[in-house]
């Protein structure tokens, strides 16, 4: 048996290793081009329209809510302020301001989110000043340590 054949096909081939090479030879690779059922293949007729859709769909919910978010951030701006009518002043006259046909001044609608939010505030408030009485007693009490510690020590 040559083991040149083997590695490099140089040599005199052995025909037992020549014949298994024949029988082996249908199942050799054989690269083909591949191809695609109609059914599956893609064509320009038939498109993925979702993503368009989807990022549509986001653009629209997008500005839908931000119209929500300034209708009502602008709520209390869109109520007009009418001055309030001031008593006439016998020396004086009336006010320029008050005439009648001025407008009653609208008593603004308070909602439960406001309502809500306003405790919230006030919540946020009360931790605050709970924090900051925290940290003024603490800095107090070392500041009385530090004297009491002092005043048992000779000065320099």
């Amino acid at each position: 048996m040559n083991d040149d054949y083997l590695w490099n096909k140089s040599g005199e081939p052995d025909p037992q290793i020549q014949q298994l090479e024949e029988i082996l030879g249908t199942l050799r690779y054989q690269p083909k081009p591949l191809k695609l059922p109609e059914e599956l293949s893609t064509s320009r007729s038939r498109r993925n329209h979702f993503p368009w859709l989807a990022i549509a769909a986001t653009v629209v919910m997008a500005l839908l809510a931000g119209g929500l978010w300034l209708q009502t951030r602008n709520y209390d701006a869109s109520i007009p302020a009418v001055a309030i009518a001031q008593p006439a002043d016998p020396i004086i006259g009336p006010p320029l301001s008050a005439s009648t046909d001025a407008p009653k001044r609208i008593k603004p609608r308070v909602t439960n989110y406001d309502r809500r939010e306003a405790l919230a505030a006030k919540q946020q408030l009360m931790f605050a000043l709970r924090l900051a009485s925290e940290k003024l007693n603490s800095a107090y009490r070392r500041t009385q340590d530090k004297r009491s510690s002092h005043e048992n020590t000779l000065p320099n």
